[in-house]
């Protein structure tokens, strides 16, 4: 017995733990392993060999997997997808044409006169009348120009004639002739627009060769007071009334169709707001506001607007303490019109007006805000109309009537 065994004792017979393992007498080693394996691999072939002829006779052949392929491509190119928005886009697009604003150049060492392309933009034929077609687009697309130049949905180029313009609403009217002019947009009302609708902005973006570029977007909000500069002096001229939507409105845009999924045209596309607090501000002119325009336009050249003779700044705009302590306002009155400024030998100087009245009644409905005030103002009064206006000054009410006139300013 051997005693250094580390194992411990062996007995006579006893199979060492790191001898290998003995059947029959003999070792199994790495060949035998390889052996049965390769039994298996066989045994399998030959069951897959006698299965193979009744799987080959229900496959399909090459020539049948070929217009098997071909059937399934046809079918997925013919698909015709129509939605909402293909379908709005496709009754209204071709009233969407591109604006175009010829301008007079001077060689200052020849004294040579020449033209060129000064900017682009969009524009909406809203109507064919007399052997004319009538185009709505904004007034800075087609300001200052010696001519205008209105490419049609086809490409085919057009000469227009500038029936009229008001730099105060952003809006002008053209007029072309009317050959080759088949669409004419359908007017939708932008009062019954709700927030989170769907819109569509059909345009000419950057000056692109025009196609008639599309966006789509939502409702953002109504009856937005936005601070404009119409003389670019870097100061508030005016504060336009416009719709906000997130459907993109790049500068080409302006003057083009904001339609809803009627494919009727419910906003005048306008200036896109750039600075990075706002980005993605997309602005157009209510058609309902455009309309009273358009027609001025369309009849006199420009709008006749009846004047008060007040500049205006919104009650809510503000503060509490003033409202309280310098205009003395009850606590009830928290909307309202505020007169800033009166000018002398206006209507409402006449009538008495003075700073820090605050409108809130104008012929007995109730006036809210700017917006309000000015809607009543120009779409139900004219030039010599009365005006009777109910006032809070200094925490009473005052009863005033105005006799208006005309005038560009409010």
């Amino acid at each position: 017995m051997d005693t250094n065994n580390p194992y411990g004792p062996q007995l006579p017979n006893e199979q060492s733990p790191i001898e290998p393992e003995k059947r029959g007498g003999k070792k199994r080693g790495v060949a035998g392993y390889f052996f049965s394996g390769l039994a298996g691999v066989l045994v399998g072939a030959l069951l897959v060999w006698f299965l193979i002829p009744s799987v080959v006779t229900n496959l399909p052949s090459n020539s049948e997997t070929k217009s098997s392929e071909t059937i399934k491509q046809t079918e997925q190119l013919s698909v015709d997808v129509t939605t909402d928005v293909t379908g709005a886009v496709e009754k209204a697009s071709s009233a969407v044409v591109g604006i175009t604003n010829i301008q007079s150049v001077t060689n200052f060492w020849s004294q040579s006169e020449a033209t060129q392309d000064a900017g682009t933009g969009s524009g909406v034929i809203y109507k064919k009348e007399n052997g004319k077609a009538y185009v709505i687009t904004n007034y800075h697309v087609i300001e200052d120009a010696k001519s205008v130049e209105v490419t049609l949905a086809d490409g085919s180029k057009v000469e227009a004639s500038i029936v009229g313009g008001d730099i105060w609403s952003d809006l002008a009217v053209l007029a072309i002739d009317d050959a080759g002019v088949e669409a004419v947009i359908e007017f939708g009302d932008s009062e019954v627009l709700k927030q989170g609708e769907t819109v569509i902005a059909i345009g000419n973006p950057l000056g692109l060769d025009f196609y008639g570029s599309v966006t789509t977007g939502v409702v953002s909000g109504k009856d937005r007071a936005v601070p404009v500069d119409l003389n670019g002096d870097g100061l508030e001229d005016w504060q336009s009334e416009v719709l906000q939507t997130d459907a993109a409105i790049n500068p080409g845009n302006s003057g083009g169709a904001l339609i809803n999924l009627a494919g009727q045209l419910i906003g005048i596309n306008s200036m896109k707001i750039s600075e990075s607090t706002i980005e993605g501000m997309g602005l157009a002119i209510p058609v309902n506001t455009a309309i009273p325009i358009i027609e001025d336009l369309e009849q006199n050249g420009k709008v006749n607007r009846p004047s008060m003779g007040i500049t205006l700044i919104d009650l809510t705009n503000v503060p509490a303490f003033h409202q309280k302590e310098t205009l003395k306002l009850p606590g009830e009155v928290t909307t309202g019109v505020v007169v800033d400024e009166v000018v002398e030998g206006t209507p409402a100087a006449s009538a008495g007006m003075k700073s820090y009245d605050v409108i809130v009644e104008m012929d007995g409905e109730k006036v809210e805000n700017t917006i309000e005030l000015r809607k009543h103002l120009y779409n139900e009064k004219e030039t010599g109309d009365e005006l009777k206006v109910k006032v809070y000054r200094q925490g009473k009410l005052v009863e005033l009537t105005l006799v208006l006139k005309e005038s560009s300013e409010l």
